[in-house]
């Protein structure tokens, strides 16, 4: 598995090995020690989710206030744009944000350490998102920062107005976000 460090060193971008053949092609999604030996973590994970969305659908940035989850995300279908932004005062990159091209043809995939919103933009006419968390979902601590919070400043490679939902529409501003230490 191949590592490299974002603009944020907490946050890794992941690609495995993927051997093609005249089928198609295998890979190991997730290997617990080829994980650790990679990236030094080694994190457990509790609960695997999937989302499924059409072109120009933006979902986040979600968080959990308490029962944070660190996140090992991967698109099955198509591509997306994914982002973090770092919630954790006490950090160097706190309030920074990064930004990476996830796809199934590449099959890279983003490791989001607990104590950062997350959220994608579809690029691609369908996508497949799945994620593995550190934690169990809570959704009485869920919250969610503006996505398009001017004191973030993220470049969202937006062809026009993102789908969202009501959630994400009335999100809280970066400023007055509960964070962590």
């Amino acid at each position: 598995m191949k590592v490299e460090r974002s603009d944020i060193p907490d946050v890794l971008v992941l690609e495995p090995m993927v051997f093609p053949d005249a089928r198609g092609y295998f890979l190991e999604s997730y290997n617990q020690r080829g994980f650790r030996e990679a990236t030094g973590f080694e994190p457990q994970f509790v609960q695997d989710n999937q989302s499924f969305s059409v072109r120009n659908v933006l979902r986040g940035l979600h968080y959990q206030i308490r029962q944070p989850q660190g996140k090992l995300v991967q698109v099955l279908l198509g591509d997306v744009y994914d982002v973090v932004v770092d919630l954790r005062r006490s950090s160097r990159t706190f309030g920074k944000w990064t930004g990476v091209e996830l796809s199934a043809a590449t099959h890279r995939m983003l490791w989001v350490p607990a104590g950062f919103a997350h959220g994608f933009l579809v690029r691609s006419e369908h996508a497949l998102v799945q994620y593995k968390v550190t934690d169990y979902y809570a959704p009485e601590h869920e919250r969610t920062v503006l996505w398009s919070d001017r004191e973030l400043a993220i470049k969202w490679p937006l062809e026009h107005n993102p789908v969202l939902n009501e959630k994400d529409a009335r999100a809280t501003p970066f400023a007055a976000a509960e964070l962590f230490d």
